[in-house]
């Protein structure tokens, strides 16, 4: 059984940084890909960032060149690292994997970004 634990959101103030962290417990084995999303209140939950196994990346337009993910296999993590944080980046991230045709998701973590 896979599981996710996300850490690092927080209040921060607009032009601010965060870095989160998501902690994989279970196989590592197969993993096709890791992400992190957001949902903000009364939006729907958007995909903000990816890396593949192979280490491929793509990210949300609204966040391209202000975030960044990584992964660390060693420490099972993966990070995002946000910068210029904007208001509008306010809403609970989740961290998610795709393993062997199922998706698995973190509880999330709630980010803050005041104005």
């Amino acid at each position: 059984q896979v599981q996710l634990v996300e850490s690092g959101g927080g209040l921060v103030q607009g032009g601010g940084s965060l870095r989160l962290s998501c902690v994989i417990s279970g196989s590592m084995s197969s993993i096709d890909a890791k992400g992190w999303y957001r949902q903000a209140p009364g939006k729907q939950r958007e995909l903000v960032a990816r890396i593949t196994g192979s280490g491929s990346t793509n990210y949300a337009d609204s966040v391209k060149g202000r975030f960044t993910i990584s992964r660390d296999n060693a420490k099972r993590t993966v990070y995002l690292q946000m910068n210029s944080l904007k208001p509008e980046d306010t809403a609970v991230y989740y961290c998610t994997l795709s393993r062997l045709g199922d998706d698995y998701w973190g509880q999330g973590t709630q980010v803050t970004v005041s104005s």
